[in-house]
């Protein structure tokens, strides 16, 4: 009789479960299943700070006492005397436990408790004759039933769906996995006191909205029931932020949740988190300044270096930042074009058609001049910029919430920011005009209605914010997860996002 080796697997962890359920019976019958009185004195970071170095004979004459309690990660039964590893949210500590000490009963229970499960010790602290720092246990309880196996200890998780699906089992088995959160969260610590430091105000504002704005992309919808009118989820703070600027918050930001209904890749997750940021009296080559600052500064402290090394090749962030228009883009980086070519639109037409774009996309087929420029460098010249470089001067068209420049009509005081191939910061002058802001969104709406589902909504109330005035000002949204991927040198943002979205499992997980 032959087995399938597809369905072995998944019959040996029901097999494992079902044991695993028949002791929390048993635990249950005892009366001692889930007890939640048991409170650790120590984290295992804290014991190897006070003990590591600490003689294995001076810890015996001290008898420094310890409560400790972790998931079991490791387990040696050796007769009268065990061994076992647990972890907690700092790192581990092995447990010394025998039978002398414990007592039969007690040392007995040991012997069946899984790996997995979270257990509580009570001892002193000692150190083994191979100098070992570890708790002598005078007292050992089970606080939590671990009923599924942990994946095996020397591979962890391997399926990456499976990491992304069940993070939880993923930080518990996966070093580098929590090491990766632990400097996100850093990070996003170190981004909020800079801007603090700077004078900015931490604000909040609605991630659900009656209009979706602040940027060009397909919102999620939804339906307020008690009000019987549709909602959507943001797609960016935006022009929430600059009400703020109107009613004369001068300098704001927001860490925030955004949401855009696109497809999922490497780079994109439908949920994801910027940091926007608005000051007033600033314009887009003060917001270069200051946002290479706080990247540079970030970096730094998040990693203890301003160079990072990413899918094995190293940026630059200590070093200033390149500037180049998008035809100076074009021009460096894909020479086969010439200057000539990128100021004719029939010439740009054949060259993006030789590349296989689609100008009879909604985004595309009323394209100008600057639509068409933009869309060959996203095409030639994005993926190469691996070290961080501005690309400045975008046009009207595809800006419809930027200053037009006071020098070259038709260009917006804006930037874009690319690191490692791909666009990590958005900022410009403000539009602060309402008259050519409400332009700006009628062109918009047309474009809507021409099938551009990204194209904007008109914002009424936005146009009458500015209408009480506007002081000149600049803002800038950075893509933290894009950030993260950098500083912890992650190739997919699924690896910086605790839960990022997936498809449905096919099956639902056996319960017992």
């Amino acid at each position: 009789m032959t087995t399938n080796d597809n369905t072995q697997p998944h019959h040996e962890e029901n097999h494992l479960i079902t044991e695993r359920r028949q002791k929390l019976t048993h635990l249950r019958e005892q009366g001692v299943a889930y007890p939640n009185d048991f409170k650790p004195t120590h984290r295992a970071n804290v014991l190897h700070y006070l003990h590591d170095d600490s003689s294995k004979e001076a810890l015996e004459e001290a008898s420094h006492p310890a409560v400790v309690a972790g998931r079991m990660m490791l387990k040696r039964v050796m007769g009268k005397a065990s061994f076992a590893t647990l972890q907690d949210a700092t790192g581990r500590i092995q447990i010394y436990l025998d039978k002398g000490t414990l007592g039969e009963q007690t040392y007995e229970a040991f012997k069946h408790w899984d790996l997995g499960d979270i257990i509580g010790i009570e001892g002193t602290v000692f150190k083994t004759n191979k100098g070992e720092l570890s708790v002598h246990a005078h007292s050992a309880r089970v606080l939590a039933k671990s009923l599924r196996p942990m994946p095996d200890k020397f591979h962890g998780v391997a399926d990456q769906e499976l990491r992304y699906r069940q993070r939880y089992v993923d930080l518990i088995v996966t070093e580098h996995t929590r090491q990766t959160f632990e400097r996100r969260s850093k990070a996003i610590a170190v981004m909020r006191e800079l801007m603090v430091e700077h004078g900015f105000l931490e604000v909040e504002t609605p991630m659900l909205q009656a209009i979706p704005g602040g940027a060009t992309a397909k919102p999620f919808e939804t339906h307020h029931n008690a009000l019987d009118m549709p909602m959507y989820l943001r797609i960016a703070p935006e022009l929430y932020l600059k009400r703020l600027i109107v009613g004369g918050f001068e300098r704001v930001f927001e860490i925030n949740r955004s949401f855009r209904n696109e497809g999922v890749s490497p780079r994109h997750n439908p949920e994801f988190t910027m940091m926007e940021f608005y000051a007033a009296y600033t314009d887009y080559q003060w917001l270069m300044d200051f946002t290479e600052t706080v990247l540079r500064q970030v970096t730094q402290t998040t990693t203890g270096s301003t160079t990072l090394v990413y899918q094995e090749r190293e940026i630059h962030m200590g070093k200033p930042f390149a500037r180049l228009t998008i035809c100076d883009a074009i021009l460096a980086y894909a020479p086969q074009y010439q200057a000539d070519t990128l100021q004719d639109v029939e010439l740009l037409k054949k060259a993006l058609s030789k590349l296989g774009v689609d100008l009879n996309a909604p985004h595309l087929i009323n394209a100008q001049l600057g639509g068409l420029q933009l869309a060959l460098f996203e095409e030639v010249v994005e993926h190469q910029l691996w070290e961080p470089t501005y690309i400045v001067d975008y046009p009207v068209e595809v800006s419809p919430l930027a200053r037009e420049s006071s020098v070259h009509a038709g260009i917006t005081e804006r930037f874009e920011l690319f690191i490692a191939g791909r666009e990590l910061a958005n900022g410009f002058s403000e539009l602060n005009d309402p008259e050519d802001q409400a332009a700006r969104f009628h062109a918009q709406v047309a474009a809507k209605d021409a099938g551009d589902e990204e194209a904007m909504f008109f914002d009424e109330d936005y146009i009458r914010a500015l209408e009480y005035g506007m002081p000149p000002a600049g803002g800038c949204g950075i893509g933290v997860d894009r950030l993260v991927m950098l500083l912890t040198d992650s190739p997919s943002i699924r690896d910086v996002i605790l839960f990022p979205h997936l498809r449905r499992e096919e099956s639902p997980p056996n319960h017992g």
